[in-house]
């Protein structure tokens, strides 16, 4: 074994090792046998919210173990299929021995990143709002290229989505939409996609084919829980109902079914029209603004720790995290971390995991 090949398996093993460390496996599984006699009682769907608490925090503990103890197995026989190949010169088996351990490293690397994800709201699900800048139907075009650039991001990390809100624009595109992804650490995954999204294209709405500049704002938030207590008083609120205009079929839109909430103290507004009835519709709507506002609170104690800067701009040049050129080259790069892919097609859709672990890695400090 070379001895760049011995310290990929010696940093496979290391991690493996800081990955039980983590989760203290001995104690991960005996909660997990607890929890697992819990929800077998009879009486378990008696109190529906404990139960899906219980089955969410199983279902967590499951994987985590499983997969741990699964890198673990498979360190040990490539370990042991790369003997193998050594001891009988066997070329083709050493290759692919030493294949598979590149490939493990990464999965190790990646499991790593995500044990970092242990800020006080990483796991929870996570609401995601895009609003295009200003330029009319392009940038709206934009915007919606962008919903469906995470949502096929989403359907591959088999994340559910929700569409809470959809306005559609006049000509193409939306001119807002605000969605929910529920699964483990969703808004750990999704928390630096907030910022200025940039598009450089020819534009297929310009009759003489010119290039356009376009740009969207992505703002992720997550979905409090019952844990987290927001204070929010009904005289700070101005609630607003309007006809649906986006998606839903013609049952949503024949009644004043929409709600909007301004939370006047900070502006913080929110619309929800997802459902039918108004009242669930308001109902998700002060979920969502509080869970704004806790974002918010989230966003100061970083600035106070000078983690980020606390600068707003306006949808344009500046706060720009990604640049997604179409024309006269294929390019996106994320404007943080300088990573780059050149096939744009494949970004769009969904495959963003390069820019999303840079940008975790950078903000966790994981490598220098």
């Amino acid at each position: 074994m070379n001895i760049e090949v011995e310290n990929k398996v010696s940093e496979i093993k290391h991690i493996i090792s800081l990955l039980k460390d983590h989760i203290n496996i001995d104690e991960a599984k005996e909660k997990l046998k607890k929890i697992t006699e819990e929800t077998q009682a009879t009486n378990l769907w008696n109190d529906r919210e404990k139960a899906e608490k219980l089955f969410k925090e199983k279902n967590y503990l499951e994987k985590s173990i499983t997969s741990i103890l699964s890198l673990e197995t498979e360190i040990f026989d490539v370990e042991e299929l790369l003997k193998i190949g050594l001891q009988e010169k066997d070329e083709i088996i050493v290759k692919e021995a030493e294949e598979n351990i590149v490939e493990l490293l990464e999965i190790c690397e990646k499991k790593q990143l995500e044990s970092l994800l242990s800020g006080e709201a990483d796991a929870n699900d996570c609401y995601i709002e895009i609003h295009p800048g200003a330029g009319g139907t392009e940038a709206q075009d934009w915007a919606n290229m962008l919903s469906r650039m995470y949502q096929r991001w989403a359907e591959n990390k088999n994340f559910k989505k929700e569409i809470l809100e959809e306005t559609n624009g006049e000509e193409a595109g939306i001119k807002s939409i605000t969605m929910r992804f529920n699964g483990y650490n969703a808004y750990g995954w999704t928390k630096t996609e907030s910022g200025i999204h940039r598009l450089v294209r020819i534009s297929p709405f310009d009759s003489a084919s010119r290039r356009h500049t376009s740009f969207a704002s992505v703002w992720v938030y997550p979905v409090v829980d019952d844990k987290i207590d927001i204070q929010v008083e009904e005289k700070d609120l101005r609630v607003d109902t309007y006809r649906s205009s986006g998606a839903g079929g013609q049952h949503v839109n024949t009644t004043d079914s929409a709600v909007r909430i301004t939370h006047l103290p900070s502006g913080i507004a929110v619309q929800c029209q997802s459902d039918r009835s108004q009242h669930r519709n308001r109902a998700s709507a002060m979920n969502m603004l509080k869970a704004r506002l806790y974002e918010r609170e989230l966003q100061k104690r970083e600035e106070e720790a000078g983690a980020i800067s606390s600068e707003k701009t306006e949808i344009g040049w500046g706060n720009q995290i990604r640049s997604y050129v179409l024309h006269p080259y294929h390019m996106v790069k994320d404007l943080r971390t300088n990573v780059e892919k050149g096939n744009t097609q494949s970004v769009l859709d969904g495959e963003i995991d390069l820019f999303i672990e840079a940008a975790l890695t950078k903000k966790v400090g994981l490598k220098n």
